[in-house]
């Protein structure tokens, strides 16, 4: 990253400040969505036929981009303001091309966006240093990479394609193996006689309510800490191929009992069980997920692996991986955004954003995540990573 303070900024010229309130009628219907957050301030339009994006800004936003639309130095109160943060968010702002910076050498060139960042080398080492679930995740990106580039993808397609990748198709095959629910309950062997069901019914309690999955909790756990209000959820996903599972499950089941896993749930139907986050179990904290996911390891050596992109390997080469969901805030859990998600929107509006300026749009889109706080060696999330500012 650049060292910010000595270098000169400016807003990008592209764009002009427009106040929601002076929006074009079918302009406002149309960013009405965007009244639902407390700190809109106005809109950043695109001039002059820009292929730049809208962006929605708050105050503080707003008030640097008239600061400096005449190019100068970050103001001082700026550092005041965000402290330790002082860099990485006015970089993710540079990378989205709200403001330039100085160009290296000088000379009155200003750059934003891939230009403006060191996409050269990979932090946090080789590109193999989170293991297969590294190697996967960047060839998930490659794949999005390509996808970008053409005209039928736009960023909400991107984002299916990045979050379904690896899934395993929906043959005819598995269509006849798995067509509904009995047999998806067959195949696990929890079906009323099935060889998991008495295991089942011992030690889980169904849980409704979870659509495209099948989820339990564990008997026992009623009293245990739920996650706060306002808290992030964490994951740790189990990831076998679907073909290991009518002989594993069983023994994935058990090792979930044993490690106190307080609720877990599974793909209900075929899509769900050939997705590879097919088997996700929750919990309160990273301690509580860590100390389960050492009692797993030990237990589910050797089933073969699927795995999950986009996901920080906790054990099993790949079978385990964890992420933590967004905080709720309130939000039913329908409704709530995922880890994945999270991740795989950012990463397609970087593709985007780099795929007529950049050679290699995935080393921007990589950048662009780690400002927000991920480690994209291992694809771990920061401490930083939900924190605003």
């Amino acid at each position: 990253m650049k060292e910010l303070l000595g270098l000169d900024f400016r807003a990008n010229p592209h764009y002009e400040l427009v106040l929601y309130d002076r929006l074009a009628a079918d302009e406002k219907q149309r960013l009405a969505g965007l009244l639902a957050d407390p700190g809109l301030y106005g809109i950043l339009r695109p001039t002059g036929g820009s292929p730049l994006g809208w962006k929605s800004v708050d105050r503080d936003t707003a008030l640097l981009f008239l600061t400096l639309r005449e190019p100068g130095p970050l103001p001082s109160y700026l550092q005041a303001i965000l402290g330790e943060s002082l860099d990485r968010t006015v970089m993710q702002l540079v990378a989205d091309g709200v403001f330039e910076v100085e160009a290296e050498g000088g000379g009155g060139a200003f750059v934003s966006g891939p230009a403006a960042l060191d996409l050269d080398h990979d932090r946090g080492g080789s590109q193999d240093a989170g293991g297969p679930l590294q190697e996967l995740s960047l060839a998930a990106l490659v794949y999005g990479q390509a996808l970008a580039r053409t005209a039928a993808v736009d960023p909400a397609l991107l984002t299916l394609r990045l979050y379904g990748y690896n899934r395993r198709p929906l043959t005819p095959a598995w269509k006849r193996l798995l067509p509904d629910a009995p047999a998806v309950e067959r195949f696990l062997g929890i079906d009323p006689g099935g060889t998991n069901r008495k295991l089942l019914e011992q030690r889980w309690s169904r849980r409704p309510g979870f659509a495209g999955w099948m989820s339990w909790r564990r008997r026992g756990t009623a009293g245990e800490r739920p996650a706060a209000r306002g808290t992030a959820t964490y994951k740790l996903y189990v990831s076998p191929v679907p073909e290991a599972l009518p002989t594993a499950f069983g023994e994935i089941l058990a090792a979930l009992d044993a490690a106190r896993v307080p609720q877990v749930k599974i793909g209900c139907d075929g899509w769900g069980l050939l997705r590879p986050d097919k088997i996700v179990a929750h919990f309160p904290d990273l301690e509580a997920l860590a100390a389960s996911a050492a009692r797993l390891a030990e237990r589910l050596g050797g089933i073969p692996v699927q795995g999950v992109p986009f996901t920080a390997e906790i054990g099993g080469g790949g079978l385990l991986s964890w992420g933590v969901d967004p905080p709720t805030d309130g939000v039913p859990a329908a409704g709530r955004e995922s880890w994945r998600t999270w991740l795989c929107q950012r990463l397609a509006l970087a593709l985007f954003a780099a795929r007529e300026t950049s050679p290699e749009p995935w080393r921007f889109a990589l950048e662009r995540l780690r400002l927000e706080g991920v480690d994209t060696a291992t694809w771990a999330p920061g401490a930083l990573v939900f924190r605003q500012g």
